[in-house]
Order: structure tokens, then sequence, then C-alpha cells
């Protein structure tokens, strides 16, 4: 069987990946590279709700749907969502659809947003609200409860915005999804690793939120790394998974356990990571040295 590399040699294999990803150039193709477009704090959190939302499937996808509902808008943003309003939103996206969602949901992600969000101050503020009341929530536990305030942050804004679940559809549900299921959230976790890291160019910073609070956003390329890397011996990717994997990276850093995720996301999107040794798929893979397919047995 083969043996789990030791914390050092993932430690040093981690912050190699993490030194040597093209951070520039990776954004530039990456949802996030487009909120980082704009300059307000406030139209970053509204943009970078809508972008992690619909960033799922085929990358150049997912950009061309974000900027296509954003030039729908036009600018300036919040001063056009709010004039425009729910009625206006709804009649602006006729005709738009991305994988599950219809031009109506996306109207009222944005409305309902935009007003968690003129009510609160930010949605950072909305969003620290509901963590710092989740502190204690879980019996004879202490300390604040991602899980509980993200689901209550969430509920937040589809109340708001009317995006209610049920019907034929699974596109209201699936847009923000319901995290206290189990879920692994993909991409509601991503977007508060945005909003909440400090500026490193990739992330930006916005909430006052602690970095140690989060949890990787974890996809089929992040499990399948993890898994390769001994981070997890789990195959899916629920909650349980995610806050496994995070709890392995919080060794490494305690204060910003998700730090490698960026780098990771892309180095298993560029690698394809196999399910098996494969020496063409792995070829200057940086995490060879300790992958569980390529170590001795």
């Amino acid at each position: 069987m083969t043996k789990r590399p030791s914390d050092g040699e993932l430690k040093a294999a981690l912050d190699d990946v993490l030194f040597r990803c093209p951070r520039t150039a990776r954004v530039a193709r990456d949802p996030v590279g487009i909120v980082r477009r704009f300059r307000l704090p406030a139209e970053q959190e509204v943009v970078g709700l809508l972008a992690s939302t619909f960033a799922f499937g085929n990358v150049t996808t997912i950009l061309q749907k974000v900027e296509d509902a954003l030039a729908r808008v036009g600018a300036p943003l919040l001063g056009r969502i709010d004039a425009l309003g729910l009625p206006g939103l709804i009649t602006t996206f006729e005709g738009f659809r991305h994988r599950l969602f219809v031009g109506e949901d996306v109207a009222r992600l944005l409305h309902g947003a935009r007003r968690v969000q003129r009510e609160a101050g930010s949605l950072g503020a909305a969003f620290a609200a509901e963590l710092a009341a989740s502190a204690g929530e879980r019996e004879g536990e202490s300390g604040p409860d991602l899980q509980r305030a993200l689901a209550a942050f969430v509920a937040r804004i589809r109340q708001a915005g009317g995006l209610v679940n049920g019907g034929k559809r699974r596109g209201p549900a699936h847009m923000l999804p319901d995290v206290l299921r189990g879920s692994g959230a993909k991409r509601l976790l991503l977007y508060l690793r945005w909003m909440v890291r400090a500026e490193d160019g990739v992330d930006l910073g916005l909430w006052p939120v602690p970095a140690s609070a989060l949890v990787i956003p974890v996809d089929t390329h992040i499990q399948k790394l993890a898994q390769n890397l001994g981070l997890t011996r789990r195959t899916d990717t629920s909650w349980r998974t995610a806050t496994e994997i995070t709890a392995r990276l919080r060794r490494f850093d305690p204060a910003d356990p998700v730090k490698y995720d960026f780098s990771l996301c892309h180095l298993g999107m560029v690698q394809q990571c196999p399910s098996r040794r494969d020496a063409k798929a792995c070829e200057g893979c940086g995490v060879r040295p300790i992958c569980r397919h390529w170590r001795a047995r």
C-alpha cells in the first residue's frame, strides 16, 4: 500500500505549486477576473455573487454568460439594478439561459442581492452578522458555524428576491443551494474565498470575516487532487469532504487554510488529473512526486 506523504512533504509541494502558479494569466481565464474589473466594493460583491453562481461547466461558456448578463444590465451596474427593479430586470433577462438557469432566476438573484446589500450596508456586513449569530448554536460547541451562517445568508437573498424553490424547474434551487443538506456548495464557498481572503491579485479581501473560517471549495478537480495527495479518502464533493480537506490544510496555515485553492484548482484543470498513473497526463505536474500514483509502493 502506498505510504501517505508527510506534512512536511505536502506543505513543500503545495507551497511550490502556489509559488509557480502564473496568477495573472490564470485570473484572465477565471470568473474572478471579471469581478476584478470593477472598482467599487459594492459592485465587486454583487458581480462576484453572479460570477460564482454561474461557475460550473465549461469555463469559456461561464465567462461568456457572465459578460452577457452584465451587458444586459448595463452601467452603472448598481444604479441600473435599482432603476430597473424586479419587473424591469425580468424583462431585461428575457431569453437568457445558462445551464439550469433562465432569465428570471438571474433577475431575482440580482434584485435579492441588491436589496440585502442596501439593507445591511453591504453583502459582507450581512454575511458577517449571520456568522456572528451562528456562534454557539451547535449544542456543546462554541465558535461560528460557517455552514449555518451561509445557509442563513442564502435564505435572506432568496427571500429578498423571491427566488423560491419548488415547481418543475431545478434552476431556482440550484442557483443558491441549501448547504444544510450536505451539498459541498462549491460555488458559494468560492464566492466567500473571493470576498474574504486578503487581496493577493486573485481574491479581494472585502469582507470583515477571518480567512481562518473559510472552507475550501471542492469540485471534481480539487477532490481528485486531494485524494491523490492523501488529503482525504472521500470520493465525493460533499460538505464533509470539503471540511475534511480544509482540516488537513489548516495544519499548514491555520490563519489561511484555503490559500492553495486557486493554484490547485488551476493545476487540476490544466493537468486533467487522472485517476490512475498516466505518464503522459501527469507530465510536468507539480505534485507528482507526492501523488499516491507515483510514490514508491
